[in-house]
């Protein structure tokens, strides 16, 4: 399976009321180094693939797209869910951020290492 088809599996597993971070999505579907990637998916295949591509983010915790290109969309959209998003578009990662079970890559290992939060 192919970076992208990985990245798609990772965006679609990510719940209601929970946000990812473009480097978290990278690092689960295998390539922690590949965040302007994920950028790149989600462009190209959310609509296609009817991708919940409200529910990534970037890593300070905040929406990335600008206003009148998408935020209040995005903001609207998490906030349907139960996300706290503040007019800023800050999301406070400690309670909002999705972390899976399961078996964790070492690309997804490495990045929590570098988070600080990692074993």
């Amino acid at each position: 399976m192919e970076f992208e088809d990985r990245a798609k599996s990772v965006i679609k597993a990510i719940p209601r009321g929970r946000v990812a971070t473009y480097a978290q999505v990278a690092a689960l579907a295998g390539n922690h180094r590949a965040a302007r990637q994920v950028v790149r998916v989600l462009h190209a295949s959310s609509a296609k693939d009817r991708l919940p591509w409200h529910r990534v983010i970037n890593s300070r915790g905040g929406i990335s797209l600008e206003r009148g290109r998408g935020f209040e969309e995005q903001k609207r959209l998490l906030s349907r869910e139960g996300v706290r998003v503040d007019d800023n578009g800050r999301i406070e990662l400690d309670e909002f951020q999705w972390e899976p079970e399961g078996s964790r890559s070492q690309a997804e290992m490495k990045f929590l290492r570098e988070l600080g939060r990692g074993k």
